[in-house]
């Protein structure tokens, strides 16, 4: 997987509105298209795409924490955002994109600074205009649990598929 580094590198409208959320995502994962440049900022990487699933890894880092030295909460959004997105993403059909309407995120647990996490992005619902996605951050090596998250998505269709 290659990260974009200009705009000229993302995938354009076009390229998207060609195939299936699936589909992209899966182009994604195998390095056919880039992963957007805030993955790189955010120290994350694409690690499971599947029907209606989709999985980051990542590491917060020192450059990630708030001014009192713990990983700052909007690391955690993101990744969440992210991954409950995508999520939705894989049942968006070919010719729409998806956006998204609101998160809601609960910490509950504090990550240490490097440690590796996996954030978990479950479809709960996709319909012909909206997808509700559920999140977790999880510790990739003993499962601790150290935030849930909830997200809605408008889907748009943008041309005929």
């Amino acid at each position: 997987m290659f990260v974009a580094t200009s705009p000229e590198e993302m995938p354009d409208l076009d390229t998207t509105l060609s195939m299936s959320g699936l589909e992209f995502m899966q182009a994604m994962q195998r390095g056919e298209l880039s992963r957007p440049p805030i993955s790189t900022l955010l120290n994350y990487t694409l690690d499971t795409v599947e029907d209606g699933k989709v999985v980051f890894r990542g590491s917060p880092e020192f450059q990630h924490t708030n001014p009192m030295g713990g990983v700052h909460g909007g690391w955690y959004g993101t990744l969440l955002d992210s991954c409950m997105s995508c999520a939705v993403m894989t049942r968006t059909p070919k010719g729409s994109v998806y956006t998204t309407l609101e998160y809601k995120v609960n910490l509950t647990g504090a990550i240490p600074i490097g440690s590796e996490i996996l954030a978990i992005g479950t479809l709960a619902h996709a319909g012909r205009s909206t997808g509700v996605a559920h999140g977790e951050i999880r510790d990739a090596e003993t499962g601790r649990l150290y935030a849930t998250g909830s997200a809605t998505c408008l889907i748009m269709k943008l041309r005929g598929g």
